[in-house]
């Protein structure tokens, strides 16, 4: 997760996300840093515009909010039994 942290504060200074600024945030974290972990994000980094993403995530996360609100209306709530019934119910218990 820090190597995902640490191409984020890359891409919000404006840094480019290489191998070498990499190893140099996670070391400053205070964290010897994985090789084989930086490249792969690095590699899996490349070509890509993380603010176009989280902005998209962020678009996808607001579209989604509406519809778990409505399932949450879809409910209906318990019919709640009158007094008379439920005495009747208990009386049933007692004979």
């Amino acid at each position: 997760m820090e190597y995902i942290y640490a191409a984020l504060l890359l891409d919000s200074l404006g840094k480019e996300i290489n191998e070498e600024n990499m190893k140099n945030v996670v070391k400053a974290a205070g964290q010897e840093p994985d090789e084989a972990m930086i490249k792969s994000v690095v590699k899996s980094l490349k070509g890509v515009n993380i603010k176009d993403v989280i902005s998209k995530a962020q678009a996808a996360q607001v579209q989604a909010a509406p519809a778990a609100a409505e399932k949450k209306e879809e409910k209906k709530p318990e019919e709640k039994k009158s007094e008379e019934e439920a005495a009747g119910g208990l009386a049933s218990l007692f004979g």
